[in-house]
């Protein structure tokens, strides 16, 4: 199981809101800002969600059709986002909380309505956050979701080589599969990031989500085949990652005819990562 399913499940059960729009688009779940859970997690422990975006919308440089928090355009926020000095002083007395009555939290994610790494003032929020974990659960582990749209900013990328698990999204390498599903909002160099994505130096977690079924016009969506795997390994083998999670979809999506990739196919994906020398896990 992926640490972005184990997060997700345990804070949607936690927290959810349910937001209704057209007739193809389907229940989504939207989180409460700055500070969320924590929740116990059967792999990671006690996990303490970090939100960055406002908790009444979703702001993000995608728009995925597949992501549970909905459609950019179906859930503009009217809050502003949480600022730097807001998310530490939530954030301290939630940990000084759980220092006091426990538990104590094993990770501090960096999840929810968005694009994390978007805040204009994320580099400064990782220091905060490195410093009051070192103050209050030192042996927690800082992790961030991103799609990886800003690692191609310095002090983003500066940023992201501070924290204990950096976890990037690369769906394919398709560019027409990457503007149907995951819709960058704005400029997108697929070349740029994915250069960027190797000066990690192995400090990356790529992230890949498999699936299946029609978009909203019913175009297939499918990415499991050997056309848009045999590329995205040659990505990996660029990027040489220190491990490769895939999963699939696992909760009401904003498109309604999107499917799940079959065990099968993701087994048989996580098989070829690992013949690369890779660490592979997967999330059915």
């Amino acid at each position: 199981m992926t640490i972005v399913l184990e997060i997700t499940r345990a804070f949607v059960a936690l927290t959810p809101k349910f937001c209704l729009s057209l007739p193809t688009v389907m229940a989504t779940v939207l989180y409460p800002s700055p500070i969320f859970g924590p929740v116990h997690s059967r792999r990671l422990g006690v996990s303490l969600g970090i939100n960055l975006m406002p908790a009444d919308g979703k702001v993000c440089t995608f728009d995925c059709i597949y992501c549970e928090c909905g459609l950019n355009a179906d859930h503009r926020p009217h809050l502003r986002r949480p600022s730097r000095s807001d998310v530490a002083k939530a954030l301290e007395a939630r940990l000084q909380q759980m220092a006091a009555e426990g538990p104590q939290p094993d990770v501090l994610t960096f999840a929810g309505n968005g694009e994390p790494t978007a805040h204009p003032e994320f580099p400064g929020i990782i220091d905060d956050t490195i410093q009051l974990r070192n103050r209050y659960c030192p042996e927690a582990r800082i992790s961030v979701l991103s799609n990886a749209t800003m690692v191609v900013r310095e002090a983003v990328h500066a940023a992201l080589m501070r924290v204990d698990n950096n976890i990037q999204k690369l769906d394919t390498v398709d560019l027409d599969f990457i503007k149907r599903v995951d819709r960058p909002t704005g400029a997108y160099d697929l070349e740029n990031i994915i250069s960027q994505l190797t000066t990690f130096n192995g400090h990356v977690i790529i992230q890949t989500m498999f699936l299946s079924g029609a978009d909203a016009e019913g175009i297939d969506v499918k990415n499991t085949d050997s056309a848009f795997v045999d590329p995205w390994l040659l990505a990996l083998q660029r990027i040489r990652p220190g491990q490769v999670m895939i999963y699939t979809i696992d909760r009401e999506t904003p498109i309604s005819s999107l499917k799940k990739a079959t065990p099968e196919e993701l087994d048989g994906i996580a098989e070829r990562v690992r013949a690369l020398g890779m660490k592979c896990s997967v999330a059915y």
